[in-house]
C-alpha cells in the first residue's frame, strides 16, 4: 500500500463545503462512541449499524457518503478494540476512548468521488456536492488503475486542503547488493553514529525555530478571541509548526533512505520513545530528533530495497566494551569510552559497534569468535562478504 498525496484547488465556497464534511465525520464518529458507552454490551460489528440510523435521524449526516460514515465509525471502533487490548495485555484501564473535538480528515472509501478522464481533478459526488478540485502535485495517477484506488482521505492542514490516494500496490526496486553492513546508535550531539565512525549531524529543526514560534504565539495571544485577526494569527503558528514537522519527517526520510542503499545489513536500536521523553529535560530534544520515524522509515526501505534491518535492544550497548566485552560504566555526561583493554572510542561509535554485533548475532550470522570481539577478530572485509552471502540467502 502506498499512499500518494495531493492539493486541492478550488474556490473558497467548495472549502467550507470540506469543512461541514469534516463536521458529519466527527459527528459520526462521536455519535457512535456514544452508543457503545451507553449500551457496554453491544457488539461491535453492531455499531456500523448505527451509520444508517443516524443517517435516517439526522438529514445533515445522511449527506455523508455511505461508506465515508462507515469509516468515521470504524475510528471509533479502532478506539476501542485498542482500549481492549491494553487492558488485556497491561491489565490497566488507561485509554479510555475520549470524543474528538478537532477532527481533520475524513475518508471515502471506493463511492461517493471520481476522477477525470485525465486524472487531473477530483469530484465529490455525495450529498453534500462539495464539486470539482484540482489535483497539485507532481505524482501521476495514470500509471495506477481506478480499481487499485481503495481509499481517498481529505486532510485539512494549516496551509490548505489535501487529498491522500491509498493505492493498494506492493513498492519493490531493484536490489543493489554493497557488501557493507553498519550499526546505528541515535543521540542527541549527533543524530546518529554508525559502526564505522561516521556521525550525521542534529538538524534540530524544532530549536532552531523556537524564537519565531515564541513570536507568533505571542501575537495569538493578544489577539482578541473568537476575531478574525485571532484566526489569522493562529493560522500563521500553525503554518510554522507545519514547516518544522515537514523539514523534520524530510529529513528522516533521506537519511534512512542513504543509511539503506548504501549498506546491505543495517542494525539499529530498538528504543522506548514513550517512555524517554518522560525525561522533562530531554524531552523537547529527543521529541526534536524524531527517532521513531527514523526507525520506522528503516523498516520501510529495508523492504522496498530487500535490505536486511535489524532492530536491536539497546540495554548495555553504551557500557559493555565492542572490542573485549568488559563492563565500563559511564554517565551521560561521559562521552568517551576508555576501557582496560586499551580501546578508546567515543561513547555513540563504541555503542554502535555493539548494536552491529548484536544485530549480526540476532540475524544469525555465525562469525569466527565468540564475543564482542568477533568483528575485529574476522576483519572488516570478511565481514562484509560473510553480509553480503546472507543477504543473497535471505533475498533468494
Amino acid at each position: 500500500m502506498i499512499v500518494l498525496e495531493f492539493k486541492l484547488k478550488g474556490k473558497a465556497e467548495q472549502y467550507r463545503v470540506i469543512d461541514e464534511m469534516l463536521r458529519t465525520a466527527q459527528f459520526v464518529r462521536n455519535k457512535t462512541l456514544r452508543y457503545w458507552m451507553d449500551n457496554s454490551r453491544v457488539k461491535l460489528v453492531d455499531l456500523y449499524k448505527q451509520c444508517a440510523v443516524m443517517a435516517k435521524e439526522f438529514e445533515w449526516a445522511g449527506k455523508l457518503n455511505s461508506m465515508a460514515r462507515q469509516a468515521s465509525a470504524e475510528r471509533a471502533i479502532f478506539a476501542i478494540q485498542r482500549f481492549f487490548a491494553n487492558c488485556k495485555a497491561k491489565k490497566t484501564e488507561k485509554g479510555y476512548p475520549q470524543f474528538k473535538k478537532h477532527t481533520r480528515s475524513v475518508e471515502y472509501k471506493t463511492s461517493g468521488w471520481a476522477l477525470s478522464t485525465d486524472k487531473r481533478c477530483l469530484t465529490f459526488k455525495d450529498g453534500f456536492a462539495a464539486g470539482k478540485f484540482k489535483l497539485i502535485g507532481n505524482r501521476d495517477l495514470h500509471f495506477y488503475a481506478p480499481e487499485e484506488i481503495k481509499r481517498i482521505r481529505i486532510v485539512r492542514r494549516a496551509d490548505g486542503y489535501y487529498a491522500q490516494f491509498c493505492i493498494n500496490v506492493e513498492r519493490k526496486e531493484k536490489l543493489v547488493l554493497t557488501g557493507k553492513a553498519i550499526g546505528i546508535d541515535v543521540g542527541i550531539n549527533h543524530f546518529y553514529t554508525d559502526s564505522n565512525g561516521e556521525t550525521v549531524a542534529n538538524p534540530r529543526y524544532l530549536r532552531k525555530s523556537e524564537k519565531a514560534l515564541k513570536r507568533l504565539q505571542k501575537r495569538v495571544s493578544r489577539k482578541k478571541k473568537g476575531s478574525g485577526n485571532r484566526k489569522k494569527a493562529i493560522n500563521k503558528l500553525g503554518r510554522k509548526h507545519l514547516k518544522v514537522t515537514r523539514l523534520r519527517k524530510d529529513f528522516a526520510i533521506k537519511t534512512a533512505l542513504c543509511a539503506v542503499k548504501s549498506n546491505d545489513f543495517v542494525a539499529y536500536e530498538d528504543l522506548q520513545v514513550k517512555n524517554m521523553v518522560k525525561n522533562h529535560k530531554l524531552a523537547k530534544s529527543i521529541s526534536d530528533a524524531a527517532w521513531s520515524l527514523f526507525a520506522q522509515w528503516l523498516e520501510y526501505f529495508g523492504k522496498v530495497y530487500d535490505k536486511t534491518v535489524i532492530a536491536v535492544a539497546p540495554q548495555y550497548t553504551s557500557v559493555d566494551c565492542s572490542h573485549c566485552g568488559n563492563l565500563v560504566k559511564k554517565t551521560l555526561s561521559t562521552r568517551t569510552h576508555i576501557c582496560g583493554c586499551g580501546t578508546t572510542l567515543d561513547r555513540d561509535h563504541n555503542a554502535a559497534k555493539n548494536i552491529l554485533a548484536k544485530g549480526l548475532k540476532q540475524a544469525g550470522i555465525n562469525l569466527n569468535t565468540a564475543g564482542h570481539a568477533e568483528i575485529n577478530a574476522i576483519g572488516q572485509n570478511n565481514l562484509y562478504s560473510m553480509v553480503a552471502t546472507s543477504t543473497s540467502k535471505l533475498t533468494d
